[in-house]
């Protein structure tokens, strides 16, 4: 998926003081205590607030050397305000950043990575295993994988996920045939799960409600020649692992890039049977187009169309589309500006909110800013409105919602 963000990330003081709200943050200290004990011995790099502490880089560690790994991670937390203030602190049907006047600890993220060597001429072996934990993780989960973790009675909106744990094979054929095998992230959108690698803290419709997040399967990836690579595999559907293994899915499509890296353009599609459901087909495409008019203003295009047989409340098939458009300035290299728009049509009120057909617009306004090469604050304001047959903001008594929002990302 193209992305366009920055990073950010800030200490285990902070993180284990007093205003946590749930009952047992002693598991999370715990759990930051025991990696920021792990960090300080194995890991960091130049751009990491491990280095900037303490002046050492730890990626340079031998052992992670010798087996050509990478670890790293990152933690992302903020807040938001909504001006219409409901009781029960709710933003819906906005997702991730769901919680008003709540600290959010959204993303403790962890990964290791091997890798492979697109270069050579003989095969080689990698992977990737991903570990995250906080408030994004109830989102992102696979049905028979990372759902049944924690009892959310106990951490309340805190939970843990395992979005990626995959084998990467590198085969010398052709150009080279890299393939993903396991558990990894959707290629389709523009916006991903990671915080980092968005530019804005909240996410549009068409990410939280339009596309899946997680497969499970095999992705394979061919090169056809510098411009465009293609990619084709089959997956377990939607955010699944083990359940319903009978409905495969075709996940695939093609990508290309000018020569100058100035524009690109990519198109993905998911297609076969939905959920439990046998012989109902669902298909999700996805379009991004992305060019660079000047070295700092960078505009994004993105369409979503997305179709399921027979899911509608009336037996009818049910759509889903929209468009999302991004535009992003960079003043210097730790300022950038960025709007997006975007329009989201649930025309059978099968996506949102179940029964409630209506289109669903956003307009979010922000800022990047890297005050530290390890940390970003990305502060944004957001309004949203939605011509729908019942109004789906502040607990379905308003059809526009403004927020004022701000997370930190800190580079571990």
């Amino acid at each position: 998926m193209a992305t366009l963000g920055l990073n950010m990330k800030p200490s285990t003081a902070v993180l284990c003081a007093p205003p946590l709200t749930f009952d047992k943050a002693s598991i999370l200290c715990l759990f930051l205590l025991l990696y920021s004990h792990f960090a300080s011995t194995v890991m960091a790099h130049d751009e990491s607030v491990i280095h900037a502490l303490t002046g050492r880089d730890f990626s340079q560690s031998k052992f992670l050397r010798e087996h050509g790994l990478k670890m790293d991670g990152w933690l992302s937390m903020g807040g938001t305000y909504q001006t219409h203030n409901p009781d029960d602190h709710s933003n819906a049907p906005i997702t991730f950043n769901d919680r008003s006047g709540e600290f959010q600890l959204n993303q403790l993220y962890l990964y290791l990575e091997k890798s492979v060597d697109m270069e050579a001429r003989h095969w080689n072996f990698g992977g990737r295993v991903d570990l995250m934990f906080g408030t994004d993780s109830r989102f992102t989960q696979a049905a028979g994988l990372d759902n049944r973790w924690i009892d959310k009675r106990d951490l309340r909106f805190y939970d843990m996920a395992l979005p990626q744990a995959y084998l990467e094979v590198f085969a010398p054929f052709g150009n080279g045939i890299t393939a993903k095998i396991g558990h990894f992230y959707t290629i389709l959108g523009e916006e991903v799960v990671t915080s980092p690698n968005n530019f804005f803290y909240s996410h549009a419709y068409t990410m939280q409600y339009g596309e899946p997040f997680t497969h499970t399967g095999a992705l394979f990836s061919y090169a056809l020649n510098e411009n465009f690579t293609l990619n084709a595999g089959s997956v377990a559907g939607w955010d699944n692992f083990s359940e319903n293994l009978s409905n495969w899915n075709f996940l695939g499509g093609i990508s290309w890039t000018n020569d100058e890296a100035t524009s690109a353009v990519s198109w993905s599609v998911i297609s076969g049977d939905a959920d439990d459901v046998t012989d109902v087909n669902r298909t999700v495409s996805s379009l991004v187009v992305s060019h660079n008019f000047t070295d700092k203003l960078e505009y994004v295009f993105e369409h979503d169309f997305g179709f399921q047989e027979q899911a509608a409340a009336s037996g009818q098939d049910a759509y889903w589309y929209g468009i999302n458009q991004y535009l992003v300035y960079d003043f210097t290299d730790a300022f950038s500006a960025g709007l997006r728009g975007e329009w989201f049509r649930d025309a059978n009120g099968t996506r949102v909110m179940t029964g409630n057909p209506g289109h669903y617009f956003a307009l979010t306004a922000g800022v990047n800013w890297k005050p530290q090469s390890w940390l970003t604050l990305r502060p944004e304001v957001r309004y949203d409105w939605a011509d729908a047959k019942i109004d789906p903001y502040a607990d379905r008594s308003k059809d526009h919602q403004l927020q004022i929002a701000m997370d930190v990302v800190i580079d571990l």
